[in-house]
């Protein structure tokens, strides 16, 4: 043994001093170091192997885990996270301070002066203001809602001095409103701070009502929370306020809920839970629950009342049957009675008759009373009277009455309609198809939403100019041809026109009545007696004010690139005035065209889509989707996303939320 170990030291080298015990035995061989007896048995059999081949530390041939090494990846995943989150407070914090600092030096004016026709404040500096503010046009946009966060999100920046507002700092996504009502999304998740949404275009912000507009000084009169009033003044004017529900001089109307706003959804919702946890009591008499446990909804209509009865009528019959049932006693359930009263023959008259027919299926199925041609003639603290079309009264008890239906002005526009004597609508502001208001001189205010109606062109008044300019040869009658010029021509400087006048063929056909192959002067007044006839105001939605609004501020970022570069659009067949020194440029732009890409409704674990071209859809869990996918899609911000998504997600996977608030 010793003459084998003095030849391996010899030819490859002194081991380490404990291979040598190991080897002489004088240390007793370990389990944990078997590697190395392994590693002399090696050199015994194998002398030729190279030295640097050889260890003598404990070897692991254990493979990593998938466990290890998914921990790895985690760690490191968790670290550039936390960097990168690091990184983003040092340079957000940095960027905040020098914001401070920015507006520590500024120097702001130590006092307001007063002015206008109440002597009043005039805030013609703002604290948030910038330097470069001062010589723009100053744009100031009244409300918060479809329409003015629509203006606000197609302005370009620094084309105006642009100050929004209005008495609530936030958002709401109107269409989702009765989903709030019950739980099925939480109130915030319908909400978008304005601040977040005006910081892009550097905008200004004032949480205040507006009260009063001087229309000669170009002034608006503002009346804050607490504090005097102010005025405001502005070189271009948006007026976007919404309206009201229109009540019809009811009695009792004060016994009923609306849902126009964030606080009427809370209200109805807490008003439900307190319907229910009454009805629980051991002390609440039979009669007394079948009364808390009715709930009326006044109104089935959907286009001209954009927080549909319907929508809401569905959303309550789906917490009863997913949600009461659960948590509720069982016997409740069976008391429970929803009612919806409606002034027409259908529910949904404004959708296509398939679709009406079939959401009135779908709640008698679901055990909700639809009433139809029925007039409510009063409302009593515990119970309703409404009149039907045969003369019949009836009275109906309640816990619960929803007031929805069509819309009224409110008190601003009020005031402005009876300033001005163009103003001859009593429930919206009247403007032209440039949605300027009428009764203003200049192009310096436009009303658009809900509290604005687009004037309806008298056609048959412009008779004579209509032929003159369509007679080419001047022969007294139209031929084929130029009266499709004429149609094309009305059509594009009246667009709500477009589509009676969109098959010019068939039109000249049927007002032919000599079938001379031409259009006399009597044929053409006829025709367009007739258009004058069948134009209708565009209904009081999201969608049309969405689109209003967009094309406002699309067209005032024109107006200021014109006026900028002192180049003005050409001449079109729509434009008028252009013989002006200085034209106006408005004049020179398109009117306003509306589009309409159909009209949702939700029906309980159902929905029905009118696409307003005789394509309809309706459906179960993929109509749902389609709905649901259309109004994600239409979120002002990534944010209201997650949260409808997460809502959404929690009413499938828990339940709504029944605690009352």
């Amino acid at each position: 043994m010793y003459c084998l170990r003095s030849k391996l030291v010899a030819s490859r080298g002194a081991l380490h001093i404990q291979h040598r015990l190991l080897l002489s035995g004088q240390i007793q061989l370990s389990a944990s170091d078997r590697a190395s007896r392994a590693i002399s048995s090696h050199l015994h059999k194998y002398p030729n192997i190279s030295r640097k081949f050889i260890s003598t530390e404990t070897v692991n041939t254990e493979k990593p885990t998938v466990s290890s090494k998914f921990g790895r990846k985690v760690v490191i995943a968790s670290s550039l996270i936390i960097g990168a989150t690091t990184i983003f407070a040092i340079l957000n914090h940095k960027h905040a301070e020098a914001e401070n600092n920015k507006q520590e030096s500024k120097k702001f004016p130590s006092s307001l002066k007063r002015g206008g026709p109440k002597n009043l404040l005039v805030a013609d500096h703002l604290i948030d203001e910038d330097d470069s503010d001062i010589n723009k046009p100053r744009l100031v946009i009244l409300g918060s809602g479809w329409g003015a966060i629509s203006v606000i999100k197609a302005l370009e920046r620094d084309k105006y001095h642009i100050t929004l507002v209005s008495p609530q700092n936030y958002f709401l996504f109107t269409p989702l409103l009765p989903s709030a009502t019950v739980g099925t999304l939480e109130t915030r998740s319908i909400l978008e701070p304005i601040r977040s949404l005006i910081k892009g275009i550097s905008a200004h912000f004032l949480e205040a009502k507006a009260t009063d507009i001087c229309i000669n000084e170009k002034l608006v009169e503002l009346s804050p929370d607490s504090g005097e009033p102010f005025y405001l003044p502005y070189d271009k004017l948006v007026i976007a306020v919404g309206s009201l529900s229109i009540t019809y001089g009811i009695e009792g109307i004060e016994h009923c809920h609306f849902l126009k706003s964030i606080n009427d959804a809370r209200r109805i919702r807490k008003k439900i839970m307190d319907n229910f946890e009454k009805a629980s009591l051991p002390t609440t008499s039979p009669e007394e629950k079948k009364r808390l446990l009715s709930f009326i909804v006044c109104g089935g209509g959907k286009m001209f009342s954009r927080f549909a009865g319907v929508e809401f009528a569905a959303e309550l019959y789906d917490f009863l049957t997913e949600d009461v049932v659960r948590y509720f006693p069982l016997i409740l359930r069976n008391e429970v009675r929803v009612s919806i009263i409606q002034g027409q023959d259908h529910i949904l008259n404004t959708y296509d008759a398939k679709i009406s027919d079939f959401a009135e299926k779908k709640f008698r199925r679901d055990n909700i009373n639809v009433i139809t041609n029925a007039r409510v003639q009063k409302i009593e603290p515990n119970h309703i009277v409404y009149k039907m079309k045969d003369g019949e009264v009836k009275e109906h008890d309640y816990g619960l009455v929803l007031w929805s239906t069509g819309i009224a002005m409110n008190p601003l526009t009020k005031t402005i309609s009876e300033k001005l004597e163009d103003q001859k609508n009593t429930r919206a502001l009247i403007t032209d198809n440039r949605l300027r208001l009428k009764g203003v001189p200049d192009s310096s205010v436009y009303a658009i939403g809900d509290c604005s109606t687009i004037e309806n062109p008298k056609l048959v008044n412009q008779l004579m100019q209509f032929f003159v300019d369509a007679d080419e040869d001047k022969n007294g009658r139209l031929s084929y041809n130029e009266f499709q010029v004429l149609a094309k021509k009305i059509s594009r400087r009246y667009p709500i026109t477009k589509s009676h006048l969109k098959k010019a063929d068939i039109l000249f056909a049927s007002y032919d009545k000599d079938k001379s192959g031409t259009i006399e002067l009597e044929e053409l007044n006829a025709m367009l007696e007739d258009i004058d006839k069948k134009l209708t105001s565009l209904p009081a939605t999201a969608q049309v004010a969405h689109q209003q609004g967009k094309y406002l501020g699309k067209k005032l970022n024109q107006i200021a690139a014109a006026h900028n570069a002192k180049i003005y659009p050409p001449s079109s067949d729509y434009s008028t005035d252009t013989d002006k020194p200085e034209p106006d440029v408005d004049d020179l732009l398109p009117p306003f065209s509306y589009a309409h890409f159909g009209s949702l409704a939700y029906v309980g674990n159902a929905a029905v889509a009118d696409f307003g071209t005789g394509w309809t859809w309706m459906g179960g869990m993929s109509a749902v989707y389609l709905w649901r996918s259309v109004y994600l899609s239409e979120q002002v911000s990534f944010r209201t996303r997650a949260l409808l998504a997460l809502d959404w997600s929690k009413r499938f996977l828990f339940g709504r939320d029944i605690s009352k608030f």
